[in-house]
Protein backbone atom coordinates (compact mmCIF):
# COMPACT_ATOMS: atom_id res chain seq x y z
CA UNK A 1 0.00 0.00 0.00
CA UNK A 2 3.10 2.56 1.02
CA UNK A 3 4.70 1.63 -2.27
CA UNK A 4 1.41 2.51 -4.48
CA UNK A 5 0.74 5.85 -2.62
CA UNK A 6 4.80 6.49 -2.75
CA UNK A 7 4.22 5.88 -7.03
CA UNK A 8 1.04 8.12 -6.87
CA UNK A 9 2.83 10.88 -5.30
CA UNK A 10 5.68 10.85 -7.51
CA UNK A 11 3.12 10.69 -10.41
CA UNK A 12 1.76 13.99 -9.10
CA UNK A 13 4.73 15.46 -8.86
CA UNK A 14 5.64 14.54 -12.34
CA UNK A 15 2.78 16.48 -14.03
CA UNK A 16 3.04 19.43 -11.21
CA UNK A 17 6.23 19.98 -12.56
CA UNK A 18 4.94 20.16 -15.95
CA UNK A 19 1.80 22.06 -15.22
CA UNK A 20 3.36 25.03 -13.08
CA UNK A 21 5.65 26.99 -14.84
CA UNK A 22 7.14 30.70 -13.78
CA UNK A 23 7.03 33.51 -16.14
CA UNK A 24 9.36 36.17 -14.98
CA UNK A 25 8.16 39.76 -15.73
CA UNK A 26 9.96 40.12 -19.05
CA UNK A 27 8.35 36.80 -20.43
CA UNK A 28 5.01 35.71 -21.80
CA UNK A 29 3.70 31.88 -22.48
CA UNK A 30 1.84 31.64 -26.23
CA UNK A 31 -0.40 28.69 -24.97
CA UNK A 32 -2.07 26.37 -27.60
CA UNK A 33 -4.75 24.05 -26.72
CA UNK A 34 -4.95 20.98 -29.21
CA UNK A 35 -3.05 22.91 -31.40
CA UNK A 36 -5.01 25.97 -31.12
CA UNK A 37 -4.35 29.09 -30.29
CA UNK A 38 -5.51 29.62 -26.30
CA UNK A 39 -3.86 32.76 -25.09
CA UNK A 40 -1.10 33.85 -23.30
CA UNK A 41 0.02 33.78 -20.18
CA UNK A 42 2.52 35.30 -17.42
CA UNK A 43 4.03 37.26 -15.52
CA UNK A 44 4.40 35.11 -12.58
CA UNK A 45 2.93 31.48 -11.93
CA UNK A 46 1.74 29.48 -15.02
CA UNK A 47 -0.93 26.70 -14.89
CA UNK A 48 -0.73 24.46 -18.10
CA UNK A 49 -2.65 21.19 -18.75
CA UNK A 50 -0.07 18.48 -19.11
CA UNK A 51 -0.85 16.88 -22.38
CA UNK A 52 -3.74 19.33 -23.77
CA UNK A 53 -1.79 22.42 -23.56
CA UNK A 54 1.44 23.18 -24.91
CA UNK A 55 3.57 26.43 -24.10
CA UNK A 56 5.63 28.90 -26.13
CA UNK A 57 7.89 31.20 -24.05
CA UNK A 58 8.48 34.35 -26.00
CA UNK A 59 10.73 36.90 -24.35
CA UNK A 60 9.80 40.39 -24.28
CA UNK A 61 12.83 42.29 -23.72
CA UNK A 62 15.00 44.17 -26.95
CA UNK A 63 17.01 42.16 -28.76
CA UNK A 64 19.93 42.98 -31.43
CA UNK A 65 19.67 41.81 -34.90
CA UNK A 66 23.70 42.10 -36.61
CA UNK A 67 23.22 42.75 -40.02
CA UNK A 68 26.39 41.24 -41.81
CA UNK A 69 28.52 43.65 -44.33
CA UNK A 70 26.47 44.49 -47.59
CA UNK A 71 27.44 45.28 -51.20
CA UNK A 72 25.29 47.59 -52.90
CA UNK A 73 26.07 50.25 -55.56
CA UNK A 74 24.80 54.25 -54.49
CA UNK A 75 22.83 56.25 -56.43
CA UNK A 76 25.48 57.69 -58.41
CA UNK A 77 27.34 54.60 -59.28
CA UNK A 78 29.66 54.35 -55.77
CA UNK A 79 30.59 50.24 -54.80
CA UNK A 80 30.00 51.00 -51.06
CA UNK A 81 29.95 47.53 -48.78
CA UNK A 82 27.71 48.64 -45.76
CA UNK A 83 26.87 46.41 -42.53
CA UNK A 84 24.39 47.74 -39.78
CA UNK A 85 22.82 46.41 -36.23
CA UNK A 86 18.70 46.32 -35.45
CA UNK A 87 17.38 47.52 -31.81
CA UNK A 88 13.93 45.53 -31.71
CA UNK A 89 11.23 43.70 -29.35
CA UNK A 90 8.82 41.49 -29.58
CA UNK A 91 5.08 43.36 -28.47
CA UNK A 92 2.39 40.94 -29.26
CA UNK A 93 4.03 37.53 -28.56
CA UNK A 94 0.78 36.00 -30.52
CA UNK A 95 1.63 37.17 -33.44
CA UNK A 96 5.25 36.70 -32.79
CA UNK A 97 4.64 32.88 -32.60
CA UNK A 98 1.97 32.06 -34.68
CA UNK A 99 2.50 34.69 -37.66
CA UNK A 100 6.29 33.76 -38.88
CA UNK A 101 8.30 30.90 -37.44
CA UNK A 102 11.19 32.80 -36.62
CA UNK A 103 11.11 36.44 -35.89
CA UNK A 104 14.58 36.87 -35.14
CA UNK A 105 16.15 35.14 -38.23
CA UNK A 106 13.15 36.23 -40.23
CA UNK A 107 14.16 40.34 -38.66
CA UNK A 108 17.96 39.27 -40.14
CA UNK A 109 16.66 38.56 -43.35
CA UNK A 110 14.46 41.79 -44.07
CA UNK A 111 16.74 43.87 -42.69
CA UNK A 112 19.47 42.82 -45.18
CA UNK A 113 17.00 43.40 -48.72
CA UNK A 114 15.47 46.73 -47.36
CA UNK A 115 19.26 47.54 -46.32
CA UNK A 116 20.75 47.50 -49.87
CA UNK A 117 17.56 48.78 -50.86
CA UNK A 118 17.50 52.24 -49.13
CA UNK A 119 21.68 52.57 -50.03
CA UNK A 120 20.89 51.81 -53.86
CA UNK A 121 18.47 54.81 -53.50
CA UNK A 122 20.86 57.19 -51.60
CA UNK A 123 24.41 59.20 -53.13
CA UNK A 124 27.13 58.36 -51.50
CA UNK A 125 28.01 61.59 -49.71
CA UNK A 126 24.23 61.07 -48.06
CA UNK A 127 25.47 57.97 -46.90
CA UNK A 128 28.58 59.47 -45.47
CA UNK A 129 27.21 63.14 -44.48
CA UNK A 130 23.18 62.56 -43.37
CA UNK A 131 23.60 58.90 -41.11
CA UNK A 132 21.01 60.02 -39.61
CA UNK A 133 18.68 60.59 -42.13
CA UNK A 134 19.52 56.99 -43.82
CA UNK A 135 18.94 55.45 -40.54
CA UNK A 136 15.32 56.85 -39.87
CA UNK A 137 14.63 55.41 -43.56
CA UNK A 138 15.68 52.03 -42.39
CA UNK A 139 13.79 52.26 -39.03
CA UNK A 140 10.84 53.69 -40.79
CA UNK A 141 10.67 50.26 -43.75
CA UNK A 142 11.62 47.29 -40.94
CA UNK A 143 9.25 48.91 -38.29
CA UNK A 144 5.95 48.85 -40.94
CA UNK A 145 7.13 45.99 -42.18
CA UNK A 146 7.90 43.96 -38.93
CA UNK A 147 4.62 45.17 -37.53
CA UNK A 148 2.30 41.87 -39.02
CA UNK A 149 4.72 39.78 -36.61
CA UNK A 150 4.24 41.52 -33.57
CA UNK A 151 7.25 43.08 -33.52
CA UNK A 152 8.55 46.63 -32.73
CA UNK A 153 11.77 47.95 -34.85
CA UNK A 154 12.92 50.92 -32.51
CA UNK A 155 16.18 51.94 -33.36
CA UNK A 156 18.47 50.86 -36.94
CA UNK A 157 22.36 52.23 -36.99
CA UNK A 158 24.46 51.93 -39.87
CA UNK A 159 27.64 51.12 -38.57
CA UNK A 160 30.36 51.02 -40.89
CA UNK A 161 30.97 51.87 -44.94
CA UNK A 162 33.42 50.10 -46.86
CA UNK A 163 34.81 51.81 -50.26
CA UNK A 164 37.25 50.16 -52.48
CA UNK A 165 40.73 51.76 -51.91
CA UNK A 166 40.79 53.15 -55.52
CA UNK A 167 37.71 54.48 -54.73
CA UNK A 168 39.33 55.80 -51.51
CA UNK A 169 42.20 57.73 -53.23
CA UNK A 170 39.69 59.08 -55.86
CA UNK A 171 37.53 60.72 -53.01
CA UNK A 172 41.09 61.58 -51.48
CA UNK A 173 42.13 63.91 -54.92
CA UNK A 174 38.41 65.25 -54.54
CA UNK A 175 38.11 65.97 -50.81
CA UNK A 176 42.31 67.80 -51.87
CA UNK A 177 40.95 69.61 -54.97
CA UNK A 178 38.27 70.89 -52.97
CA UNK A 179 40.62 72.44 -50.23
CA UNK A 180 42.68 74.06 -51.92
CA UNK A 181 39.76 75.96 -54.28
CA UNK A 182 38.35 76.67 -50.84
CA UNK A 183 42.05 78.11 -49.97
CA UNK A 184 42.27 80.15 -53.29
CA UNK A 185 39.00 81.65 -52.46
CA UNK A 186 39.77 82.78 -49.04
CA UNK A 187 42.96 84.28 -50.39
CA UNK A 188 41.37 85.69 -53.24
CA UNK A 189 38.65 87.15 -51.00
CA UNK A 190 41.31 88.69 -48.17
CA UNK A 191 43.01 90.30 -51.15
CA UNK A 192 40.23 92.14 -52.07
CA UNK A 193 39.33 93.29 -48.92
CA UNK A 194 42.76 94.39 -48.41
CA UNK A 195 42.94 96.34 -51.66
CA UNK A 196 39.76 97.91 -50.84
CA UNK A 197 40.84 99.25 -47.45
CA UNK A 198 43.82 100.20 -49.24
CA UNK A 199 41.73 102.23 -51.29
CA UNK A 200 39.79 103.88 -48.75
CA UNK A 201 42.81 104.63 -46.44
CA UNK A 202 44.74 106.17 -49.98
CA UNK A 203 41.66 108.11 -50.54
CA UNK A 204 41.17 109.40 -47.26
CA UNK A 205 45.32 110.28 -46.48
CA UNK A 206 45.11 112.46 -49.88
CA UNK A 207 42.39 114.68 -49.06
CA UNK A 208 44.32 115.25 -45.32
CA UNK A 209 47.95 116.73 -46.12
CA UNK A 210 48.41 116.67 -41.86
CA UNK A 211 47.36 112.53 -41.99
CA UNK A 212 49.63 112.19 -45.38
CA UNK A 213 52.81 113.78 -43.21
CA UNK A 214 51.42 112.04 -40.12
CA UNK A 215 51.49 108.49 -41.73
CA UNK A 216 55.31 109.56 -43.53
CA UNK A 217 56.51 110.12 -39.58
CA UNK A 218 54.91 106.69 -38.88
CA UNK A 219 56.89 105.14 -41.74
CA UNK A 220 60.05 106.69 -40.36
CA UNK A 221 59.49 105.73 -36.64
CA UNK A 222 58.82 102.06 -38.13
CA UNK A 223 62.05 102.05 -39.92
CA UNK A 224 64.49 103.89 -37.00
CA UNK A 225 63.56 100.99 -35.03
CA UNK A 226 65.52 98.81 -37.32
CA UNK A 227 69.19 98.18 -36.89
CA UNK A 228 69.03 100.90 -39.73
CA UNK A 229 71.24 104.43 -38.54
CA UNK A 230 70.84 106.27 -41.49
CA UNK A 231 67.79 106.79 -43.98
CA UNK A 232 68.20 108.30 -47.60
CA UNK A 233 64.92 110.02 -48.49
CA UNK A 234 64.80 111.63 -51.81
CA UNK A 235 64.18 115.55 -51.67
CA UNK A 236 60.51 115.42 -52.76
CA UNK A 237 59.65 113.80 -49.61
CA UNK A 238 60.48 116.71 -47.50
CA UNK A 239 58.54 118.84 -49.41
CA UNK A 240 55.22 117.54 -47.33
CA UNK A 241 56.92 119.58 -44.22
CA UNK A 242 57.05 122.58 -46.14
CA UNK A 243 54.12 125.48 -45.55
CA UNK A 244 52.75 127.03 -47.91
Amino acid sequence: MFQILFGVVIILLIILSYSVRIAKEYERYVVFRLGRFADVRGPGVVLIIPIIEKPVKVDLRVFVVDVPPQDAITRDNVPVSVNAVIYARVFDPEKAIIEVENYGYATSQMSQTTLRGVIGKAHFDELLSEREKINSELQGIMDKETDAWGLKVSTVEVKDVHIPKDMQRAIARQAEAERDRRARVILADAEFQASTKLKEAADIISKSPGALQLRYLQTLSEVATEKNTTIIMPAEFLQIFKRE
